[in-house]
């Protein structure tokens, strides 16, 4: 498995990623793939470990060992094949999949782990290159129609895999545009939209039918009823996501300029793609607080030092987490431990253990943030005495994450029931909801997640539907 002594001999070789000053001027993509010998090499790290702990951490459970060892032998038309059937979309995970296998990766023990996130991205990189993604359109249909609502990852990979066991699938999308939070919740520096649309390109001549611009449920002008989806196909899938935003209830929480993170990405992203008329908000020249120290707060920092914001500081609740984890005790798992991401190295202040308490405002404007310091006890938090303090904020952003997915409107019309938490619930078998031909997968099922679980559950799900309308199923899990 790749060469026998490479973990040995070889060092880590990370992606080349462009300097501060010339990528925050742009919101192009500025981490580069890897040039054949460093993807070689990173493959030749690969231990041949027995077992392979990488793919049990990797949701979509990638054969990451074998497309290793054909990247270090340099047959890469094998290589992508090989990815490929365990992961519809490399290019998304690619790039913004925080890379658990690598967490798991054995080497990871008291080394570097195998770079394999970075080896995946040149793999696919590599297949759109060489006009190796090709269509794979079904031999024979079945007849059987089936609506996918929700154009996510979950949705993307749940139509494509329907469309390849031969199913007449429509995709359903409230936006103007096909992604979901791929198209407009990730930043275009982070996954330029060129990639989502050559899928879409290649699911069309799969035979999938896109219908963006429609909303299922609700009462909004043009929407499609809930009902109607029920009636009209033998089964439906709901990959709509988790979009009900954790608030925060302190006061001047009705000031202007106290937003979702979801009110203010988005709008970039539409900016970037070259819309018209899109809303003023903006960071420039602004004093900018993030609330919520995640992925999607990192890319506020990132979109608001584009914009030309005079400050950022961001806000975490929970404590600062240690440089390092302890790896003989948390080792295979995802560890708690301090990242620093592309956007925070671009110029942000951090601050952990921070609660705040209101905002105070100007004219129905914000204009400052008042916090305290917080400390945990027992499981539970508390102020510590005499630590409030005030800081200039024109803009803050609510970075907190999703409670569960909105309820009103189209889950609520399909008389679904709900988990504990308020997900819709179905497991993991069968995909199915307590409504009859009505499936549930992604964010809509398991809450807010990454963006590879999005993808294993959407191929999932694909696969019980096939199930449920043909007795049985050649489509993988």
């Amino acid at each position: 498995m790749g060469k026998v002594t490479g973990f040995m001999e070889l060092e880590r070789i990370k992606e080349v990623v462009l300097p501060v000053d010339e990528r925050v001027r742009h919101y192009r993509e500025f981490i580069l793939t890897l040039k054949d010998d460093e993807a070689a090499k990173q493959g030749a790290r690969c231990m041949d470990c027995g077992i392979p702990f990488c793919q049990s951490g990797c949701p979509v459970n990638n054969i990451i060992p074998d497309w290793n060892d054909l990247v270090y032998r340099h047959d890469l038309r094998e290589a992508l094949d090989v990815l490929h059937s365990t992961n519809n979309f490399p290019e998304f995970t690619g790039r913004i999949c925080p890379a658990p296998c690598e967490a798991a990766c054995t080497l990871n023990i008291n080394n570097d782990p195998v770079g394999i996130k970075s080896i995946e991205h040149f793999i696919i990189d590599r297949g759109w290159e060489e006009g190796w993604v090709v269509p794979q359109p079904p031999s024979e249909k079945t007849g059987k129609r089936v609506a996918v609502v929700g154009s996510g990852p979950a949705g993307m990979a749940c139509a494509q895999q329907l469309a390849r066991a031969g199913h007449d699938v429509v995709l359903f999308e409230k936006n103007d545009r096909i992604g979901g939070l791929l198209r407009y919740g990730i930043p275009d520096f982070k996954l330029e939209k060129g990639h989502i649309d050559r899928r879409v390109a290649q699911m069309r001549a799969e035979g999938v039918e896109f219908r963006a611009g429609v909303a299922v449920g609700g009462t909004a002008p043009g929407s499609l009823p809930a009902r109607t989806l029920v009636e009209e196909f033998d089964a439906v899938a709901i990959t709509a996501g988790s979009e009900h935003p954790r608030d925060l209830a302190v006061p001047g929480r009705e000031l202007d300029g106290v937003h979702f993170a979801m009110d203010f990405l988005p709008l970039q992203n539409r900016r970037v793609a070259g819309d018209a008329d899109v809303p003023p908000l903006s960071a420039h020249g602004k004093h900018v607080v993030v609330i919520g120290g995640g992925d999607t707060g990192s890319d506020c920092v990132g979109t608001s030092n584009r914009q030309g914001a005079t400050s950022i500081v961001q806000f975490e609740l929970l404590p600062q987490p240690p440089e390092h984890e302890n790896k003989p005790l948390v080792w295979p798992y995802w560890p708690i431990k301090m990242r620093t991401s592309t956007s925070h190295e671009e110029g942000c202040d951090r601050d952990w253990a921070v609660q705040t308490k209101a905002f105070r405002g100007e004219r129905g404007k914000v204009k400052a943030l008042v916090a305290c310091r917080v400390d945990w006890k027992d499981g539970k938090l508390h102020d510590v005495p005499g630590s409030e303090f005030e800081l200039k904020a024109d803009l803050v952003l609510f970075a907190m994450g999703y409670v569960h997915p909105v309820h009103e409107g189209m889950l609520d019309e399909l008389g679904v029931k709900y988990d504990a938490r308020g997900n819709v619930a179905a497991d993991t078998e069968c995909y199915q909801t307590s409504t009859p031909k009505v499936f549930a997968a992604g964010d809509t099922r398991r809450g807010q997640s990454l963006v590879v679980w999005a993808i294993r559950e959407g191929r999932q799900c694909a696969r019980a539907i096939d199930e449920f309308l043909m007795g049985a199923s050649e489509l993988p899990r």
